[in-house]
């Protein structure tokens, strides 16, 4: 009999021809036409192993049927559903995977495979979701049933093989676009930057591998790709953007002409005015006013951004008061919900004055000169032991990870700052406030004599109210300085830990990429100083973040009293992706041994840790992933890091970094001292001198560029709680995921509600920008809000 199916091929615009990331052949294709050759399809049994030895394939392989009326060459507007006829008998037995041969010279996007209705079995969903190229010979796609390596049908067992082959490549070669290799290697093309990873010195987890040639065989740095195409990197085609992506990117590529031709645009604004902006109403100027003239929708807005006037959107943070950013309690707010949210963290009962972990023998005393009498009179009537045992004292503490790097810092570079210690604390009525600021340097002596360090406290008045302001601005610039990164590998598409995290991994590979092709390679739009530090993946957990940082506290969504990890387990973990991640792999892995004795979950676990993490291999935190319980806690991490964490550190810097003011990313002299000329013109001018102290104005807009990129989502973002209809067959996970969306659908409402409740002020602050970078939906454009699966920009 002849089962009815049907395939859908992403849609295909004149656009698309016209791709120059795409190499399209006219006359091969053509040719082809005329030779009457067509995209063929046959199905591969799942239960029925076929004897003959010359099938590679293992599973009984059906007749080929085609793409008729169908050519490589046509464009259409929406996705493309071919209908088509599998021919299948009883003798056949379940379809479990289908092969597919392009005998186009040109690829295309194949998204589906459905069989209607196989007798006793119901409609069987192929998910291919990738680009299918002549070069590769037939490619195998697989059903959506998923299967532990022990409970594959021994007729699928050699495409699994050969599937899983094809992704591991042989680690030599350049890597082709049709090429579907993930491979292992470190970040060595970042231009003059040093190698990172695979050092003692820089240790780093490794990117994909592409094979392109050693530029320095002494420094082992690989070449560059031309850059005048932003999107000539090597990543997999199937971890690219998709083209709708690609020209969004490229419809804002007036703005990239500022880091592109900025020595060029740098050299007219030295030559028509000068480099600074001489007031905060200057800064207010390069805002959208509403307007636009005929000559912006001819040029995209090329000479606004020129003339740098009216050419950005206005940020979140002072949309509703230009002047509420300076203060205090929305200092103190912005440390658990602006850009590093979970950084804040409760200091110990008996860590007063804060502790430096950094060894004295090389950096000499580095603890806190903070006293009691600095802060005292700014503890509403507590006294500190009183604050911190009733946990109302914090710490933003970014002093050891940053002075074994400063003195470089301030010598090799323009920059000029401080490493920092920021004391806040708990009021009554629930928000916090910045109650001290201890800025330090190292000794000039040398850096076994210690630091040198001056605490700031808060004023409003005179010259030292503009002192604290720029202490507060200090604070900034370090904290704009933290990073962090999640890498990943890859199984079988057919394991069930696959299916788990694949939607996490989307666009990741490609943004990762581009990141080092502008942002942070030598000469980038940001050219980093990385400050190297302890990196401890079970650190990342989102219960031991939260007990760490205890966002959730100062958010008042748990008591003042919360002493233990179960405390919060039992109070945040369903909220997240705990809870579901355990369901699902408790589904698949019944007991312990069923974890340790899945030999492809094994193998991908060790490659994780000992390649991809090889120069933290070794250490001692890393899950033996024997138990369920690793498993699942490891893979909460990793979606949490992904998801949620990402969220809440990437799609506020518009709405707060986009304003200098409020984030300056960097620091161009020190603190003004009393009888110097920089400490006269403070008195004098203070707004000029903050300008002239944070970083210039090119470099102003070069930021304000790429935060609203970077905080920007797209219209094909899929976000935590959704994805594909028919990714899996099993009943139950299905439910589990269904139970999850709608607990994520219930958590916006409440934070809805806890919004709009006046009792909660670290939710709002003085700027009157309600917190919802963890709202889960988002939309289009800068929305402040929602989850994407995955790190995709």
């Amino acid at each position: 009999m002849k089962i009815p199916s049907t395939v859908v091929l992403m849609r295909k615009t004149e656009q698309d021809f016209n791709d120059p990331d795409d190499k399209w052949s006219g006359l091969h294709n053509f040719g082809n036409m005329l030779l009457q050759k067509m995209v063929s399809l046959k199905l591969i049994s799942a239960d029925i192993i076929d004897s003959n030895p010359k099938n590679k394939y293992g599973g009984k392989v059906g007749s080929e049927i085609h793409l008729e009326g169908w050519n490589n060459r046509s464009a259409y507007l929406e996705d493309r559903t071919i209908h088509v006829y599998f021919e299948w008998d009883k003798d056949f037995g379940t379809p479990g995977a289908v092969l597919v041969h392009n005998p186009y010279e040109s690829e295309f996007y194949l998204k589906t495979i459905t069989l209607q209705d196989v007798p006793g079995r119901g409609p069987i969903h192929f998910l291919c979701n990738s680009w299918v190229y002549q070069n590769q010979g037939s490619r195998i796609f697989f059903s959506t049933k998923a299967y532990l390596l022990r409970d594959t049908p021994e007729a699928l067992r050699k495409c699994r093989e050969e599937e899983l082959r094809m992704l591991r490549g042989n680690g030599e070669g350049k890597l082709e676009e049709w090429d579907r290799v993930y491979d292992n290697v470190v970040y060595n093309d970042l231009g003059r930057l040093p190698v990172l990873g695979g050092s003692h010195e820089y240790p780093y987890p490794r990117r994909g591998r592409t094979g392109r040639p050693i530029l320095d065989p002494k420094k082992k740095t690989e070449s560059k790709n031309f850059k005048y195409n932003m999107f000539n990197i090597y990543v997999l085609r199937y971890e690219q953007f998709s083209r709708h992506k690609k020209l969004k990117f490229r419809d804002n590529n007036w703005k990239c002409l500022i880091q592109a031709v900025s020595p060029g645009i740098e050299a007219y604004l030295n030559f028509i005015s000068r480099d600074e902006f001489e007031s905060f109403q200057e800064i207010n100027n390069v805002y959208d006013d509403g307007t636009s003239n005929v000559l912006d929708s001819f040029t995209g807005g090329f000479f606004r951004a020129i003339s740098r006037k009216g050419n950005f959107r206005l940020p979140q943070v002072i949309k509703e008061d230009l002047g509420a950013w300076s203060r205090d309690e929305e200092f103190a707010r912005e440390m658990i919900t602006g850009l590093n949210p979970l950084l804040i963290r409760l200091p110990k009962e008996h860590e007063f004055p804060p502790l430096s972990k950094l060894d004295p023998e090389f950096y000499g005393n580095q603890h806190s000169c903070i006293t009691k009498q600095d802060i005292q009179s700014n503890l509403d009537g507590l006294s500190v032991e009183q604050a911190l045992k009733n946990k109302r004292l914090f710490i933003l503490d970014h002093h050891d990870s940053v002075m074994p790097y400063i003195r470089k810092i301030n010598k090799e570079t323009k920059t000029k700052t401080y490493v920092s210690r920021t004391l806040l604390f708990l009021r009554d009525d629930n928000p916090l406030k910045p109650v001290a600021i201890e800025l330090g340097l190292p000794n000039e002596k040398g850096d076994k004599f210690g630091a040198v360090s001056k605490v700031y406290t808060p004023t409003q008045d005179g010259v030292e109210g503009h002192i604290w302001q720029l202490a507060k601005a200090y604070v900034a610039v370090v904290d704009t300085g933290h990073h962090q990164l999640i890498s990943h590998w890859q199984l079988s598409v057919v394991h069930p830990i696959y299916k788990l995290l694949h939607p996490h991994y989307r666009d990741t590979m490609a943004i990762n990429a581009l990141a080092r092709e502008f942002l942070v390679n030598a000469d980038g739009v940001i050219e980093t100083t990385f400050y190297t530090g302890s990196w401890n993946f079970m650190e990342q957990s989102l219960p031991n973040d939260l007990k760490k940082s205890t966002i959730i506290l100062l958010f008042h969504t748990l008591p003042r009293n919360i002493n233990s990890l179960k405390d919060l387990d039992n109070l945040v973990i369903e909220d997240y992706p705990y809870a579901w991640v355990s369901d699902y792999c408790s589904f698949y892995y019944k007991t312990d041994g069923m974890v340790q004795e899945d030999p492809e979950l094994q193998i991908w676990w060790k490659e994780l840790r000992e390649v991809g993490h090889g120069d933290k291999k070794d250490e001692p935190w890393w899950p033996k992933m024997q138990t369920r319980e690793e498993l699942i806690e490891s893979f909460t991490i990793i979606i949490w890091l992904a998801s949620a964490f990402h969220a809440a550190v990437n799609f506020g810097q518009y709405a707060y970094g986009g304003y200098s003011q409020n984030y300056p990313t960097g620091s161009r002299r020190f603190m003004p001292e009393k009888g110097t000329p920089e400490y006269t013109e403070l008195a004098n001018n203070p707004e000029k001198a903050f300008l002239k102290t944070i970083t210039p104005q090119l470099i102003c807009l070069q930021v304000m560029t790429v935060v609203e990129t970077l905080s920007q989502q797209s219209s094909e973002e899929v976000y935590l709680g959704t994805r594909e209809d028919n990714w899996t067959i099993d009943e139950e996970p299905l439910s589990y995921f269904k139970a999850f969306h709608d607990r994520l659908a219930e958590i916006e409402d409440e934070i809805t509600s806890m919004n709009e409740d006046g009792k909660w002020k670290n939710r709002v602050g003085p700027v009157k920008v309600p917190y919802t970078l963890l709202f889960p939906s988002g939309e289009v454009g800068l929305p402040g809000k929602g989850i994407p699966n995955s790190i995709s920009i």
